[in-house]
């Protein structure tokens, strides 16, 4: 009997049929995963993002809430807005001050008086070249501190009734003498008797386009980024429509910059179109044409003193230019990204704010 051995195995038709069915199966399980790689790399960008825009508008809500706080012991008391305007949009300061008629969207200065016992009067005229100043004592201070408070160091706020303002930071106490020195720095006006002198927050937002940064300024030397990746800021004011409502100076404040006499409202303000609102939208152009109150680099619009709402908006972007797309309507400053699970637009917020110190006659 012949016994006949055969071996058989794939054809190479057989071969390149299951190469091209394993080649499916693993592009499948592929495209599954790539998804979840692509997650994971993009969540950790957004969760930045999101961390950005927090830290910003946290920020900027605590001071905007907090602009126009202003005296509540002593000779002088009430809000900062019954004497000039606490809210500027400019930048403002001894570094990189702007003049008096720039109004700008990305930038805006707010002015406060923390929860401080220094604050006082001086009793000696301060004319505008000075070293030192000369204030009076004050009542129920702590520790038998005469100046309550004041240190070397400090930023310093003067003012009057009619609307001038100037700040400086201290270089010596002399407590038993009533004085206090400062860096020499040139005021804006020549300062009578009475005028209000005590610590001051003084803080400017602004806009840095070049390093996509949102910076804090804080009037003397320090100037600090809040935020990186931030690449829009703008703010927008509404603000008090019916000039009839704007109040006259109360005791015992007798005038004013919106009321020099006391009693006749200062011309050139106009009546504002509030749309059907209570408040008025107050383009940057209202805060350039006058009326004036104030002397030098801290003379302000008279217009600035209606503001009663800030509007802001924010916009921050992905830090890696591989998740931002082409298309300038989604991004500030286009990317490579193409689209799909690697793309992540711009994120933009707005929030409005309504300073309480801003609206007590309201």
């Amino acid at each position: 009997m012949t016994s006949v051995r055969r071996e058989s195995g794939y054809s190479l038709i057989e071969l390149l049929v299951s190469m091209a069915i394993m080649m499916v199966v693993t592009g499948a399980i592929f495209a599954l995963v790539d998804p979840s790689q692509s997650t994971s790399q993009t969540q950790p960008e957004v969760q930045d993002m999101q961390q950005r825009m927090r830290v910003s508008t946290d920020t900027l809500y605590k001071d905007l809430v907090m602009a126009g706080a202003g005296p509540y012991q002593g000779a002088v008391t009430g809000s900062l807005v019954n004497f000039f305007a606490p809210v500027l949009p400019r930048r403002t300061g001894l570094v990189g001050a702007e003049a008096a008629t720039v109004a700008r969207a990305d930038a805006i200065t707010l002015v406060y008086i923390p929860n401080s016992y220094s604050q006082t009067t001086i009793r000696s005229g301060m004319p505008i070249t000075s070293a030192e100043l000369k204030v009076n004592d004050q009542a129920n201070c702590p520790g038998n501190d005469q100046l309550c408070g004041f240190s070397e160091g400090d930023v310093i706020l003067i003012f009057d009734e009619q609307g001038h303002f100037d700040t400086f930071t201290i270089t010596n106490v002399q407590d038993d003498a009533g004085h206090l020195q400062h860096r020499g720095q040139t005021l804006s006006y020549d300062y009578d008797v009475g005028a209000a002198v005590m610590m001051a927050e003084t803080h400017t937002y602004y806009l840095n386009s070049t390093d996509h940064q949102l910076r804090q300024y804080d009037g003397g030397n320090e100037d600090v980024p809040v935020a990186d990746n931030v690449v829009g800021l703008e703010f927008a004011y509404f603000g008090e429509p019916d000039t009839s409502k704007l109040s006259k100076p109360q005791a015992p404040i007798t005038t004013s910059c919106l009321y020099p006499d006391g009693s006749t409202l200062v011309s050139g303000l106009a009546t504002l179109s509030n749309a059907g609102g209570s408040l008025a939208p107050m383009p940057l152009s209202t805060f350039t044409d006058g009326p004036w109150c104030g002397e030098g680099t801290n003379q302000f619009d008279a217009d600035l003193l209606r503001v009663r709402k800030i509007r802001v908006t924010l916009r921050v972007q992905a830090a890696t230019a591989a998740f931002r797309g082409t298309d300038p309507l989604l991004f500030a400053n286009p990317g490579t990204a193409i689209g799909g699970t690697r793309f992540i637009p711009d994120m933009v917020t707005t929030f409005d704010v309504t300073p309480r110190n801003l609206n007590l006659t309201r």
